[in-house]
Parts: C-alpha cells; structure tokens; sequence
C-alpha cells in the first residue's frame, strides 16, 4: 500500500516514514510542505495520505487544505489527518463529502503504533477514523437534559462514541468485551432514539452519527 506522508517536523516525519515502512507500508513520497504535497498527491496518487494540517509556508491549514483540494480532483482519495490539537471545523470540512475514507487524529496517537496504524487501514480501506477526543467534544457539547443524547443509556452513550469513533460492531464488542449481538441491540436502540436510519454499513453510520452530533452547533 502506498502512502504520501506530508510533516513538517523531519524527527516526527522520519518517525513515521520508518514506523509505516514497519507495518508494510510503502512510503511513495514523503514532504514537509503544502506546495510538495500537492504535487505528490497529484503526481503519484498514492493509496492513502497521512497528512498534518498545519504545513509551509503558511503554517496555517495548508495541508487540510491539500488534501481537500486533492479529494475533489479524485474523489474518495484516503485522507488521514494529523492535527496538534481538536479542531472541530477540520472534522466538519473532511466530512462534508460525504465520501468517507477520512481520518482526523491528535498527534499523540501516533506514539500508540498499533492505534495509528489502524487507523491508516482503516480510512485507507474506505472507512472513517475519528480522533476520540473529537467525539467527546460533541458528545459533551451537546446538553443532556430534553435532546436524544439524553435518552440514551450510559451503555448506548458508551457504544455511540466508539461507533462515531469508526468502529465495527466487532470492534466495539471486543473493545467492551460483550457479544456482537449485544452491540448490535444498543446501535438499534441508538439509531431509534437518534431518529437516524439502521445501517449495517460502518461508514455510513459513522457519518450518519457525526451529523447528527454536529448539528446546531
């Protein structure tokens, strides 16, 4: 699988680029800014992106950004993002598509090999991988009281950041450690209470997920 890696950090880049080349992956460029990620991502169409957001020469959101634009000229690119700190409008602006195959990570992640590199297979195979820290936000920003969040069950809330999170009902099951058909009971619960449609599609549902915690913001 190939990966364009774009960090502007060289000790954090290399980090990677030998952590990625670990796992199998194989590494078709690795840049430190915007200008080079564009050419890269235009040039080589890789298989997926790892990406951070802020790169030269603005410093900005010039990465995101890239990517973005890369997505548009071929839709369904694999975007993994990498970002210092939770900024919620980057997850808004990589869901807008509706595509999928995008993921936003907090750096610190990346020091957890296992979780990163799940996360690249992940969106690199279609999927969504959010950050956990992005779903608590939108989980705690919404109030309890009166809104569907609140008529969720302490379990259901449990279940419904690891399946905004891109989780499979496997997944989250052997996370809890409870069966597949218990996990598959609570999403129905979730998805009744949230007025969202049933779907077995993981992406699908993750999205479906997000907008709704996203919504009225």
């Amino acid at each position: 699988m190939r990966v364009v890696l774009a960090e502007d950090l060289f000790l954090l880049r290399d980090g990677l680029v030998r952590m990625l080349e670990a796992y199998g992956f194989e590494i078709a460029a690795a840049v430190e800014s915007g200008p080079e990620l564009a050419r890269a991502l235009d040039e080589l169409e890789p298989d997926v992106a790892v990406v951070d957001v802020r790169l030269p020469p603005t410093h900005t959101d010039e990465g995101l950004q890239c990517a973005l634009a890369a997505r548009r000229a071929r839709p369904g690119l694999p975007v993994l993002v990498l970002s210092q700190h939770v900024e919620q409008l980057y997850a808004r602006e990589l869901l807008a598509d509706g595509n999928g195959a995008i993921g936003y990570l907090l750096k610190d992640r990346v020091f957890d090999a296992e979780q990163f590199i799940d996360a690249v297979r992940r969106v690199a195979a279609g999927g969504t991988a959010m950050d956990p820290q992005v779903i608590r936000q939108l989980l705690s920003r919404r109030s309890a009281g009166t809104t569907p969040l609140g008529r969720l069950t302490p379990r259901e809330r449990e279940v419904l950041e690891l399946m905004a999170q891109g989780r499979s009902n496997a997944g989250i099951a052997a996370q809890l450690v409870v069966t597949e058909r218990a996990i598959a009971k609570h999403t129905s619960n979730i998805f009744a209470k949230l007025g969202l449609e049933v779907s077995d599609d993981d992406n699908r549902r993750v999205l479906a997920v997000l907008a709704h915690l996203d919504r009225d913001r």
